[in-house]
């Protein structure tokens, strides 16, 4: 019996077979570039945990009273942790501190800039400052500072933001840090510190600020301090 008529059938099964596996192996190779988180999900109570009720002399009064980023579908998946704390000086200064973390900086989800919900909330912003604030390590925590003004609240704003490694102080840098991360294989996480004092005079306020954020930083358990200023995580 003459089997030449199924030969070409037999090349095309192999074929078939080839293409499949080539396939696998490109679904699987591409899988594995996917990048990854690298860092775990912090539960809510225990990010809260971690947060000092005491900064120098400012002791923790309540949660309520600070601009918030403007709540949607998209923003409520932003951060893991939220935190809110106004501080009260025995003098009865304040500082509002807002601490927003999640361990997931991609494309589509990062975090809002205080520049994008300030002016969501009605504020008029002065010129944004950079401005370093020598930390008690001795390193320049690169951050930003500037007045928000509505008809009703003045508001001197000291901030930063953390990607990774990176203190990225405009947009476009975050999203380019979170391109590096990618490129590396990383989902990187991020977190936005803001820490701010009712008044429209920058100069009488600002050293106050980077005073509460040294404070801050000396304040925070290795966890919180690592998250907040990239400090490194003895093992």
């Amino acid at each position: 019996m003459d089997d030449a008529p199924d030969k070409p059938m037999l090349n095309l099964d192999r074929r078939k077979v080839v293409l499949g596996l080539g396939l696998a192996a490109a679904s699987g190779f591409a899988l594995a570039r996917q990048p990854a988180p690298n860092r775990p999900r912090i539960k809510t109570e225990e990010f809260k945990s971690w947060i000092p009720k005491k900064v120098g002399q400012y002791e923790f009064e309540t949660s309520s009273g600070l601009v918030l980023p403007p709540s949607d579908a998209l923003s409520d998946r932003l951060y893991d942790n939220l935190i809110t704390r106004t501080y009260q000086a025995p003098n009865g200064s304040v500082v509002m501190l807002l601490i927003a973390y999640n361990n997931r900086q991609d494309g589509v989800l990062q975090m809002h800039r205080p520049e994008i919900c300030y002016p969501a909330g009605g504020y008029a912003l002065s010129p944004i400052d950079p401005i370093d604030v020598a930390l008690p390590d001795g390193e320049q925590l690169p951050s930003q500072i500037f007045t928000a003004r509505s008809d009703t609240r003045n508001e001197v704003v000291l901030y930063w933001t953390r990607v990774e490694d990176d203190f990225p102080r405009r947009w476009i840098e975050q999203r380019l840090a979170v391109a590096r991360a990618n490129l590396r294989g990383i989902i990187p996480d991020g977190v936005l510190v803001r820490v701010s004092m009712l008044s429209g005079d920058l100069g009488h306020v600002e050293k106050p600020l980077e005073d509460f954020v040294r404070q801050l930083f000396l304040e925070s358990p290795p966890n919180l301090r690592n998250i907040l200023f990239n400090t490194p995580l003895k093992t």
